[in-house]
């Protein structure tokens, strides 16, 4: 269980005064051969990123019924769908008649009309109508509706699991994005980096100082951070300086809220982080052993700072975004540097210190997954 907000800001306070951030047991050695394997590469996709529960997309993304969104999960394409009953369905973005993908992005419809030949599927993936169906003798449209994946809707999130025999418990999640928040913008990028090492540069505040000296550093302190587990996932809180303004608060009167970002991993490439007037949900969506599609979804709460000035909310809201961005923008060409390096053949592993806990537990976890063992629970 994750603490609660008056817990991790004591464990704060402790740590700045004391000079000292969360420590694991032990450091961890990652072979860099994992990296540029396309043999790994290939068990990563089937045996973590097609049998567990992954989020595809906010629940806010798909807002009313019709609403769809489309895209490659786990190199496979997939199509999710809000239907008249309100159920999130997902299915494998192919017609049934010639295999035509159904849609493209993002949209609304009452039907999903394949753009080939007309075959027409309702929300709930059943075959409704084929064009002069009388040339396809035996056709029986009740065994030739939309394929299934599985797809459930949990703290916010839409998660879909494609294999058929997962048998995978889902993780006790926290409420991650309260009902009521909105989809403020959404886009897509592609990075030359393998997506590991994308997903690494989110777990820990060790390169705070340096890779963020205008942007983050200036708000936040270098190497301080509380790392939490809960399953296969991990939280960290990044403190912000104005967290020093809450000595004296009452410890069970005092608030998170606008003191720190957590960012919660969502084994395995999922992240949400949390700023004072925005949610973050990255997805880093491996395309092959050195490219990942950067998926973000930026959303907002109606009213939730301000609320006598929208215009104030809205100003605050940008800064928080263009703050983002300028950081994001850092992290990416770091990584970047650091796929470039793998071809320099100098390391044998990469060494991820005790105060980089959080990325031992996802690589502990990641073996675990390949390999079908248990997956430890403790970073």
């Amino acid at each position: 269980m994750l603490a609660d907000d008056r817990t991790v800001v004591q464990r704060i306070l402790d740590h700045i005064d004391h000079h000292t951030t969360d420590l694991s047991e032990a450091s961890w050695r990652e072979p860099v051969a994992n990296y540029r394997s396309e043999q790994r590469f290939a068990a990563e996709i089937a045996s973590v990123l097609r049998r567990y529960p992954v989020p595809f997309c906010p629940s806010a993304a798909l807002p009313k019924p019709g609403s769809y969104l489309a895209r490659n999960a786990a190199l496979t394409p997939l199509l999710a769908v809000r239907g008249n009953d309100g159920r999130v369905r997902a299915f494998r973005n192919a017609c049934r008649h010639r295999g035509t993908q159904l849609a493209v992005g993002t949209g609304c419809e009452k039907a999903l009309v394949c753009p080939y030949h007309g075959w027409t599927y309702d929300l709930d993936g059943a075959l409704r109508h084929v064009p002069h169906e009388y040339g396809f003798l035996g056709l029986d449209k009740t065994r030739r509706g939309l394929v299934p994946v599985g797809c459930e809707e949990r703290s916010g999130l839409v998660f879909v699991t494609q294999a058929p025999d997962a048998n995978v418990p889902p993780d006790d999640l926290p409420a991650l994005i309260e009902p009521g928040w909105e989809l403020l913008a959404a886009g897509e990028r592609e990075i030359p980096a393998n997506w590991k090492i994308f997903a690494e540069g989110f777990l820990e505040g060790y390169h705070i100082r340096e890779t963020h000296p205008q942007t983050f550093f200036p708000l936040q302190y270098d190497n301080l951070n509380v790392i939490e587990t809960f399953g296969r996932n991990s939280r960290i809180a990044f403190p912000y300086q104005a967290i020093e303004k809450l000595r004296g608060v009452a410890p069970d009167a005092r608030s998170a809220d606008g003191k720190l970002t957590y960012v919660y991993h969502l084994f395995p490439n999922v992240m949400v982080a949390t700023f004072p007037a925005n949610r973050f949900v990255v997805v880093l969506e491996p395309l092959t052993i050195d490219r990942t599609l950067l998926i973000t979804y930026v959303l907002a709460a109606p009213g939730d700072t301000a609320k006598a000035s929208p215009r104030l909310s809205e100003e605050a809201r940008l800064r928080g975004i263009e703050l983002v961005d300028a950081g994001a923008a850092e992290d990416r060409a770091v990584t970047c540097a650091i796929q470039s390096g793998l071809a320099s053949e100098a390391n044998e592993c990469f060494e991820f210190g005790r105060f980089e806990g959080a990325i031992a537990h996802f690589h502990r976890n990641l073996h675990a997954a390949i390999d079908g063992t248990p997956w430890p629970q403790h970073a």
